[in-house]
């Protein structure tokens, strides 16, 4: 591990994308060194483009199911599509990402002696038979389903991860991560929010699953990170031993139900969007809430502060210069 400069140089994979983006965001503004690597399919450009004359960004395009050669001192692996949409295009594909990509990052941090994030989904819970979902549970998952190349995917890295703490002693943080929104979400992935913030600012019908009654956790994206940062700069144990490695939810435990969702995007866009129902995908979750009791004690205090109306009056403002610009 490079270890003769007090600046870090650090590893988001997946940094293209909609979360990805936003931590390298904060990293470079406390002074780190950021190298992004992304292949770009659900990643964007537009995400990473204020960023390419920046002297301490370097962007590689990359696909983590191939291993990566670089010096780094800390990894964060972000990659993998996350939204229905995208990770059931190829579902194989997605499953690769998950398992062969933890593979060779977990390789990667094992030869530098490098601490390495998991960005873990509250979709290893299922759909869960307890509420709200604890780091305890250990889910309720189709293993065959639609879905099962993204939830058994994630599940699978999380074992890798832990594996590796065991067996090599490497330093871990895996962080299971609830439903975030605000600015780069991609506007077709087919994400709640994003689905009915276009849907409302182009005057389309809002399309609602079911009954709209499931529930959701809606995390604006800043507080996410905030989270991945107090979470990855905890210090480690008496002797250099590993920190504390998780599980650990991250989310926001204010829960909503989807139609209340659509009500609020239709008031905030004055939108004249008529919601329509249609049946309930496969194995789709009808609840979901974090505790987030540990993250509050060992994340500082840590806690969600960006309120919904606020984050997505955030988020609208987003969509309508991103709908602007592309016209």
């Amino acid at each position: 591990m490079r270890n003769y400069s007090p600046r870090k140089r650090i590893l988001v994979t997946g940094g293209a994308g909609f979360l990805g983006s936003h931590l390298i965001d904060r990293l470079l503004a406390r002074g780190d060194e950021v190298v992004c690597a992304d292949n770009l399919f659900t990643g964007a450009k537009r995400n990473i483009e204020h960023l390419h004359s920046h002297p301490r960004f370097e962007f590689i395009r990359h696909d983590v199911t191939f291993p990566l050669y670089i010096e780094v001192d800390q990894i964060y692996n972000l990659a993998c599509p996350a939204s229905p949409i995208h990770y059931q295009h190829d579902p194989v594909q997605t499953t690769k990402t998950s398992v062969h990509g933890a593979i060779n990052l977990l390789g990667l941090a094992k030869r530098l002696k490098a601490t390495i994030f998991q960005a873990s989904t509250s979709e290893v819970y299922g759909d869960p038979a307890v509420h709200p979902q604890t780091e305890a549970y250990w889910g309720n998952v189709n293993p065959i389903g639609l879905r099962s190349c993204y939830d058994e995917g994630k599940r699978c890295a999380e074992t890798l991860f832990f594996d590796y703490h065991r067996q090599h002693g490497l330093d871990i943080r895996v962080a299971r991560i609830f439903n975030t929104y605000g600015p780069r979400m991609h506007p077709n992935d087919g994400r709640v929010v994003s689905n009915f913030i276009v849907q409302a600012l182009k005057g389309d019908d809002i399309t609602l699953y079911g009954d709209g009654q499931q529930t959701r956790s809606f995390c604006y994206v800043d507080d996410m990170i905030e989270g991945f940062l107090r979470f990855m700069d905890l210090p480690k144990g008496a002797n250099g031993a590993p920190g504390f490695p998780g599980p650990i939810n991250l989310g926001n435990p204010g829960e909503f139900t989807i139609c209340q969702l659509a009500e609020k995007v239709i008031e905030l866009t004055a939108s004249k969007s008529k919601i329509v129902y249609h049946p309930l995908p496969t194995d789709d979750p009808m609840q979901r809430q974090p505790n987030i009791d540990l993250a509050r004690k060992y994340l500082g205090g840590w806690e969600p502060e960006v309120q919904l109306v606020e984050g997505l009056l955030h988020t609208i403002k987003y969509f309508e210069k991103l709908f602007t610009r592309e016209s």
